[in-house]
């Protein structure tokens, strides 16, 4: 806006003349500007009041539609915190008696403390633990393998003099069960990942300085407490047969089979992938040696000798063009040195993975189509580690077996928990499940506790599910019948309009709050869309439905509005169930509908059912797409949007005539003001004249 400066000849207050002249244009501005306003605010009192339309009927409405929802079953149990039960929509009326066996749980060794001193941390070396905790001077070796044997794979880990607890626990994790070690008890923790005795799993040592390493972990629980690893050393000591090594690994042929072909795949795998990475490699050397300026025989030393002599140099120069053809030369050689170096780089790499497809073909051949198969030293180590593992297992489970009565092997009181299924008698008949959950006959147990007392189980229909759901429907359309007649019954609004910048700025805001407050509960008063609905709504629940050739209405079960007088304003339409504890007009009355959802629940299926569609179907009508209204609108959305956008072009076109008007009436008054400068001047140009004389 232009800043005009006037009135300086004339001491007329021009600006406010000139808003009188157009005052008129500006109160047409203002007036579209109000009406705008009010179509903005009733658009957003029908998008409010439209979402909880759609809810109702497409949540709500269409629940109560579905006969599925009506069929509801409850079952409780006289013991709540040993079973909980889920009534599935299969589940039959019934009695039935429960026993709990037992629960199901998942595998856990204790380990046995390490140090009353807390001086270990996962980065221990076993090495150094056995040493410490060895019994004698001499520290037990710690070069062997243990076994862990979890979800139908057994998993062999090597250990050395290097390796920490943490190695072994990484080895463990990667196997399928938890393992931590925790420092403030000094103690390993191992346990299966799910309940179930099919779970569970087991720690074996395929030799002797495995034993050592379990027996320096802590974690060689009594084989007697331990079904799951006597039963592994079992299975491997039926396999060995006394001074036979090959009669020992042909009852183990298909294991080691197994055992080699994976090994033969993994070896495979090793030099595919590094035979890729030379060649990427490779090419990345190329890249290198194919820059301009690359010199095949530079070496780090000459490059770097040569750099060295070039900031010798430098030193003295002192002509600038010199200097910069100097910088630049030192640039290609320091980048030719990172080339060199980097070359090196690739080419140890190359070299290490070269080693590693050298040590991998020493156990596997390749034939012209790509296919691997084993050579005799991969064949004949496999069969020496099944072997010795057999012989292990044999002596191991032969010295339990003979061991004294009462004797124990673990080491320093580790602590074994084996894993089971849970156990229930229904009915007589007997379940297991690998975890506490069973489902059974349409019902889901899950066992909380055990307990020696019988639980009797109790499935019936849940005449409060469906009261509830009734009931939930009723006070939603209760809450939104109730808004829309105070909706459109609410108090003229006579005398006002949205304010405006002007209007605001001689009122506070709680003042403009309550102003325009009155303006938008009248928004919707006598609204022809929200009558349309509101008399839809209130019909269909009125009428009633026809189940089994009989008229019945909302009143046969107990549902009714309240009488005239009893009634509050705008709450005429409102239903109330007679009985409902929540109700104080009707809660000292009889529950018909309780009563009817008892004796007779088809009946109340059927009316609600077909009620719910009717309303449904009313729903359609109300609020289904036109020119006017989009598709589940119950109002004219279209129609109000585009009559948003016209009253915006038309108070851009007022404004524009306004301002247009402004500019006629500031050029007459500048005239007017050129004209008494002038005049203005004239008189003292002839008042010095005279004084002249």
């Amino acid at each position: 806006m232009p800043i005009r400066i006037t009135g300086m000849n004339s001491n007329l207050d021009t600006e406010t003349i000139i808003q009188e002249l157009v005052k008129a244009e500006s109160t047409k501005v203002d007036k579209l500007k109000k009406e705008q306003t009010k179509l903005q605010w009733k658009q957003d009192a029908w998008k409010d009041l439209n979402a909880k339309m759609k809810s109702l009927f497409s949540k709500t409405v269409s629940n109560l539609s579905f006969s599925s929802n009506y069929m509801k079953k409850k079952t409780t149990v006289t013991n709540t915190s040993a079973v909980s039960v889920i009534t599935g929509s299969g589940a039959v009326n019934s009695v039935q008696e429960l026993k709990i066996i037992q629960q199901a749980k998942s595998g856990h060794l204790t380990g046995a403390r390490l140090s009353d001193a807390g001086s270990y941390t996962a980065s221990s070396k076993i090495s150094d633990v056995a040493a410490d905790r060895a019994a004698s001077g001499t520290a037990p070796s710690v070069e062997g393998t243990i076994n862990i044997t979890s979800g139908g794979k057994t998993t062999a880990i090597n250990v050395n003099a290097d390796t920490t607890i943490s190695d072994v626990l990484t080895q463990l994790q990667k196997a399928g069960v938890y393992a931590n070690f925790d420092e403030k008890n000094q103690r390993l923790y191992i346990s299966s990942k799910k309940e179930g005795a099919a779970n569970d799993f087991a720690l074996t040592a395929s030799d002797a300085g495995g034993q050592n390493v379990l027996n320096a972990l802590g974690i060689n629980a009594s084989l007697s407490d331990d079904a799951a690893t006597l039963n592994q050393y079992k299975e491997y000591h039926d396999y060995y047969v006394a001074g036979d090594r090959a009669a020992t690994i042909a009852n183990m042929q298909t294991m080691v089979d197994a055992d080699i072909a994976a090994r033969v795949a993994d070896y495979k795998s090793s030099n595919e992938k590094n035979t890729a990475s030379i060649k990427t490699t490779q090419e990345k050397i190329e890249a290198l040696k194919d820059k301009d300026g690359y010199d095949s025989t530079a070496t780090v030393d000459s490059v770097q000798e040569k750099i060295d002599k070039l900031k010798e140099d430098m030193e003295s120069i002192t002509d600038e063009t010199a200097m910069k053809e100097a910088e630049e030369k030192l640039k290609t050689l320091e980048s030719q040195l990172t080339d060199i170096k980097q070359i090196q780089t690739y080419e140890e790499e190359i070299g290490a993975m070269q080693d590693v497809i050298t040590a991998n073909n020493a156990y596997i051949t390749t034939d012209a189509d790509g296919n691997a198969s084993a050579t005799g030293k991969l064949t004949e180590e496999v069969n020496d580690i099944y072997y010795k593992r057999a012989e292990y297992a044999y002596n191991t489970y032969e010295a339990h077996i003979n061991a004294p009565a009462g004797s124990s092997s673990s080491a320093d009181g580790a602590k074994r928990v084996v894993a089971r299924d849970a156990e229930i008698t229904l009915n007589g008949a007997d379940y297991t499940s690998s975890n506490n959950v069973f489902e059974i006959n349409g019902l889901t147990f899950t066992i909380l506790a055990e307990t020696s007392d019988a639980i009797t189980v109790t499935t019936q229909d849940d005449t409060d599910g469906i009261y509830d759901m009734v009931k939930g429907f009723l006070k939603e359309y209760n809450a939104l019948i109730n808004e829309m007649d105070k909706l459109y019954n609410a108090d003229v609004a006579k005398g006002y309009e949205p304010l405006t910048d002007d209007e605001k700025a001689d009122m506070s805001e709680k003042d403009i709050e309550k102003w325009e407050e009155k303006i938008k509960d009248s928004i919707l008063r006598r609204d022809t869309s929200l009558s349309s609905v509101s008399n839809m709504m209130v019909n269909i629940m009125y009428a009633g439905v026809e189940v089994n050739g009989k008229q019945m209405f909302l009143s046969n079960f107990g549902i009714s509005t309240l009488s005239y007088f009893e009634s509050a304003d705008n709450e005429k339409h409102a239903y109330h169930i007679d009985g409902d504890p929540d109700d104080e007009s009707t809660s000292s009355k009889d529950d018909k509908l309780k009563s009817a959802i008892a004796n007779d629940p088809e009946t109340v299926m059927s009316f609600f059912v077909n009620l719910s569609r009717n309303l449904s179907e009313g729903w359609k009508k109300v609020s289904g797409s036109s020119e006017l209204s989009s598709y589940n609108s119950a109002y004219n959305d279209k129609l109000m949007k585009t009559q948003y956008e016209e009253y915006t072009s038309k108070i851009e076109k007022q404004e524009a005539k306004l301002t247009a008007m402004e500019d006629r009436w500031y050029s007459k008054f500048t005239a007017m003001e050129s004209a008494l400068a002038k005049l203005q001047a004239n008189e003292s140009a002839v008042s010095s004249l005279l004084g002249g004389l």
